[in-house]
């Protein structure tokens, strides 16, 4: 699979999309069950809501979002075009913390190589000086704790936002940091309850592991019968129906995004682990109306299967999709 330059993995579009999303999450209260009218709609009302906080560009700021990540930013971390910022900047910030997140969102935990990954949680960072976005990359590290209860290391990863020319999602290996350090992959270890590392870039921050399995590996297909729109795009940018693959027991959400066919989409080829127990889900939002559909199955080899959206409730989607935490 082709890998991306770090200079190219957000386009101008795609982060204009991200920001919009966040910032109209960060204005629907989730808890008054707004009706969304479309698939970018239904991932920035029930996916992470956007946080905001402002600092000041010349010191040194300590922080903690409310699904408990902490975030350090030295003095002088921030550049536009170029130039260090000073005075006051607003920083954007989203947890992806469980399965729904992901879901909710629109977003996934596929490697660029398109094997898919076990998520141990990532966010989105972002800073903004008088409205405008800050350069991607950083002046300097910022330090990141990411909560966890798990005992084993993790892999730090960076999100891509343009897979195969496609507005889709996927991650790859940081760039390297600042300090000359942290190029390529990386671990973490936890520690106190924590996994801690250094970026040094905003976007897409990610703690994952590839998916622990040693089974011979296929191409999965599914079929989306009664499909009332197109397969949708990164965050649900264009399009309205989603695909993803949940293992059971384990933080997989395997997007399925590839076109095969005009009603289907494939898994990345030879990647999807024969034998193992999981839940294909579809959902999809057009005009106002929602549709679900969902299969319990065990990968085998070359499988195929179809699934058939039936029109439902937006608060049968939400339950479906919510279970999918102790799946």
């Amino acid at each position: 699979m082709k890998t991306f330059n770090l200079k190219n993995t957000l386009s101008i579009i795609a982060l204009a999309l991200l920001v919009t999303a966040l910032f109209q999450a960060c204005k629907k209260d989730r808890s008054q069950r707004n009706s969304a009218y479309s698939a970018a709609e239904f991932t920035a009302i029930f996916g992470p809501q956007a946080q905001r906080l402002q600092i000041n560009a010349n010191t040194a700021n300590t922080f903690t979002l409310k699904g408990g990540t902490k975030i350090t930013i030295p003095a002088n971390a921030f550049k536009l075009n170029g130039t260090t910022v000073t005075g006051n900047i607003v920083i954007t910030a989203a947890e992806f913390l469980k399965r729904s997140d992901i879901i909710f969102s629109g977003t996934n935990t596929n490697h660029i190589s398109g094997a898919p990954l076990e998520s141990d949680g990532f966010i989105y960072l972002n800073a903004s000086v008088n409205g405008i976005n800050v350069d991607k990359a950083l002046g300097a590290n910022i330090e990141i704790a990411i909560a966890t209860n798990n005992t084993r290391a993790t892999q730090i990863w960076e999100g891509v936002e343009k897979v195969n020319n496609a507005n889709q999602m996927a991650w790859q290996a940081p760039a390297q940091n600042p300090n000359g350090a942290g190029g390529g992959v990386r671990e973490s270890l936890p520690v106190a309850g924590f996994y801690n590392f250094q970026m040094g870039n905003l976007g897409w921050i990610n703690c994952d592991v590839f998916y622990a399995y040693t089974n011979p590996k296929t191409t999965t297909r599914v079929t989306i019968a009664n499909n009332p729109g197109s397969f949708a795009t990164f965050m649900g940018y264009t399009g309205e129906t989603f695909v993803f693959f949940c293992a059971k027991g384990s933080k997989v959400v395997a997007q399925l995004y590839t076109p095969d066919g005009p009603n289907g989409v494939k898994s990345y080829t030879d990647m999807m682990p024969i034998g193992v127990e999981g839940k294909y889900i579809s959902f999809s939002i057009k005009n106002g109306k929602y549709y679900y559909a969902d299969l319990t199955t065990t990968i085998t080899a070359n499988q195929n299967i179809s699934l058939t959206l039936a029109e439902t409730t937006e608060a049968a989607i939400q339950q479906a999709i919510d279970a999918l935490n102790n799946y």
